[in-house]
C-alpha cells in the first residue's frame, strides 16, 4: 500500500494554517493526491469536471448567503421585528410551534431545503422569536436573546430531522429497505415511512412542550427581576 496519496492531507493542513484560499487549497490537495496515486493530468481534470457537474447543486449555497446578506443590509431583520410586534396575539411559543409544524410538514414531502439556518432561522425566525419574546416583558438580556436564538435553531433542526424520515425517497429510508432486503425481508418504502410517523408526532409534541416551558422560564425570570428591583427600591 502506498501512503504517498496522503500528501493531500498535508497540503490541506498547511493551506488552512497559512490561511490560503480554501478553494485553491482543496483543489491543490486533490491534484497532489491524484498525482501521487499515479493518475495523469487529463484524468484528474476529467475527474474534477465530473465532480463539479454532479455536485453543482452545492453552488446554491454560494448564491444563498450573499442574497441573505443583501436582504439583511436592506433591513430584513428590522422589518421582521416590527411585523411581529404588530401581531398582538402571537407569542414565542405559538410562533415556534407553528414554525415547527410547517417545517416538519414540508420535510415529510421532501422539501427539506426550503428552509434552514442560513436562509430562514438567522434572518427571519430568530429576530421574529426575539420580538415575540419581548412583547410581554422587559427587553431581553444578551443571555436570554442567545437562548431564544438557540431555541429557534433547535426548532428548525427537530422539524427537519423528524420530518424527513417520513419522506419515501429519503436516503435513510432506502438504506433501511436495502438492509432488510439483504436479510431476506422485503419492505416497501411506504411501510418504513409509516413507522416513522409516530416518532415524528411524538417529537412535535415533546418539543412543543419544551417551547412552552422555555417561555415560562423567561417569564419567571422577568418576575424575579422585577421583584428584586422593587425590593431594592
Amino acid at each position: 500500500m502506498s501512503y504517498w496519496p496522503l500528501l493531500g492531507i498535508v497540503v490541506v493542513v498547511a493551506g488552512f494554517v497559512l490561511r490560503f484560499n480554501p478553494v485553491i487549497v482543496v483543489v491543490t490537495a486533490g491534484l497532489v493526491s491524484g498525482l501521487a496515486a499515479g493518475k495523469s493530468i487529463p484524468d484528474l481534470l476529467a475527474l474534477l469536471g465530473e465532480s463539479f457537474v454532479s455536485n453543482r447543486a452545492l453552488l446554491m449555497f454560494a448564491l444563498t448567503l450573499p442574497t441573505i446578506g443583501l436582504l439583511e443590509r436592506a433591513g430584513l431583520r428590522e422589518h421582521a421585528l416590527r411585523w411581529i410586534a404588530r401581531l398582538r396575539g402571537l407569542t414565542l411559543s405559538r410562533l415556534l410551534a407553528g414554525y415547527l409544524l410547517v417545517r416538519q410538514g414540508l420535510s415529510m414531502v421532501g422539501l427539506i431545503d426550503i428552509a434552514g439556518h442560513a436562509q430562514t432561522v438567522r434572518p427571519l425566525l430568530a429576530p421574529m422569536a426575539e420580538s415575540a419574546a419581548g412583547k410581554t416583558r422587559a427587553p431581553l438580556s444578551r443571555e436570554e436573546t442567545q437562548r431564544v436564538h438557540a431555541m429557534s435553531a433547535a426548532t428548525d433542526n427537530i422539524g427537519r430531522f423528524f420530518g424527513e424520515d417520513v419522506f419515501l425517497a429519503f436516503g435513510a429510508v432506502l438504506l433501511i429497505q436495502g438492509f432488510y432486503a439483504q436479510h431476506g425481508i422485503q419492505l416497501e418504502p411506504l411501510q418504513i415511512a409509516l413507522w416513522a410517523l409516530p416518532t415524528a408526532i411524538a417529537a412535535f409534541i415533546i418539543h412543543a412542550v419544551r417551547i412552552v416551558l422555555f417561555q415560562r422560564r423567561l417569564d419567571r425570570a422577568v418576575l424575579a427581576a422585577e421583584a428584586k428591583t422593587d425590593a431594592v427600591d
